[in-house]
């Protein structure tokens, strides 16, 4: 039985979470529902550039301050699938909803982006975090993640590096208060 919908949070990882994928992460939650939660890590670019993943794909981009944006790790499951995170919503073959935002997966989006005409804001990322029904609460009782409301302008406008202590920030926590033990009364 889910008590709490987490979609559009932000999951900010404690200082405990050994998981490599998570450790120090931001990650945006796209969908919280009773079949589990789905999310793309948010501050953790790549190696890859645009301009690789799009030849990759056979679209040319000839945008070269484009072509040289990273690709982010969204997360440990189907690292070989891409997510665009985006605003505005507009108008693709295939997107998720989430409030202002949309996260879709069909090629048109990149196709136009290519040609100049994608959404202002995007994030594109390989594989997702996922979580089954029940995992994420129970990772957050451990004292997993903190949760706090997303502020998409993080996602967009702060650089990756900036994110994790800028969403801490929303908290008014810093990573000097973070502890690694969970506090019970």
């Amino acid at each position: 039985m889910q008590t709490i919908n987490l979609t559009s949070h932000f999951l900010i990882a404690m200082p405990g979470m050994v998981d490599p994928n998570f450790s120090r992460s931001l990650t945006f939650v796209c969908e919280h529902n009773e079949r589990g939660a789905l999310g793309l890590v948010v501050n953790r670019p790549t190696d890859v550039t645009l301009g690789t993943l799009f030849r990759q794909v056979e679209i040319e981009l000839d945008d070269e301050p484009l072509a040289a944006q990273p690709v982010f790790f969204g997360g440990p499951v189907q690292l070989e699938h891409g997510f665009v995170l985006h605003r505005p919503l507009g108008d693709w073959r295939s997107t998720l909803p989430v409030g202002e935002i949309g996260l879709t997966t069909s090629r048109d989006i990149l196709e136009a982006m290519a040609r100049g005409e994608g959404p202002g804001d995007r994030l594109v990322a390989l594989g997702y975090a996922g979580w089954a029904p029940g995992q994420l609460e129970d990772e957050i009782k451990r004292n997993g993640w903190l949760t706090v409301n997303a502020d998409l302008d993080v996602i967009f406008r702060v650089p990756p590096e900036g994110r994790y202590d800028a969403a801490l920030g929303a908290l008014g926590v810093s990573t000097l208060n973070l502890s690694e033990e969970a506090g019970h009364a």
